[in-house]
């Protein structure tokens, strides 16, 4: 039996400053290059939760909601928010700043999955995450739904077994 680890404890943050090259003809950062940066500060959340090599295993929706600027200042802040047997959801904010304009916003949220893999690049099991505040508990509460989301959208799992995503339906009838 692994140790349980504290949400805060895989906490991870990534600072990038857009460049030319990371821009598309507008002059804003492209999704692709914000995507890139994603998956690498979440899988170094999920490594410092696993203390394993990862591989990316799904990315959830990515809605953007403020374009991002060339010369902003991108911060990207993940954590475990649970893990389960072999896999690890991450969640990571991203915000922007425009330093010369005195501007800090909100940009993205997303749901990263990764499994962690043994020496032999076998999957391999990982500790129990241990959510203390309460948006770790909310996040925590919540990932088996996304989990069992994710799943049936992979053909992986059959609706029907999907219990925690029947309770949130059945509730919407009453």
């Amino acid at each position: 039996m692994l140790t349980p680890k504290n949400a805060a404890d895989s906490l991870t943050t990534m600072t990038e400053l857009v460049l030319p090259n990371d821009t598309n003809g507008l002059n804003n950062l492209m999704g692709g290059r914000l995507m890139y940066w994603m998956d690498i500060v979440s899988a170094i959340a999920a490594q410092k939760h696993s203390n394993r090599l990862v591989v990316t295993a799904s990315v959830d929706n990515i809605s953007f909601s403020e374009p991002i600027g060339l010369g902003n200042v991108l911060t990207l802040r993940a954590h475990v928010t649970r893990a389960f047997n072999t896999s690890m959801e991450v969640y990571i904010e991203a915000s922007a700043e425009d330093i010369p304009n005195g501007l800090k916003f909100s940009t993205n949220k997303a749901f990263f999955t990764f499994v962690a893999l043994d020496r032999e690049g076998k999957p391999t099991q990982v500790p129990e995450v241990i959510a203390n505040t309460p948006e770790e508990k909310a996040l925590f509460d919540s990932a088996l739904r996304r989990r069992q989301l994710r799943l049936i959208l992979g053909g992986r799992m059959k609706p029907n077994d999907a219990a925690e995503l029947k309770s949130i339906f059945e509730e919407s009838k009453k």
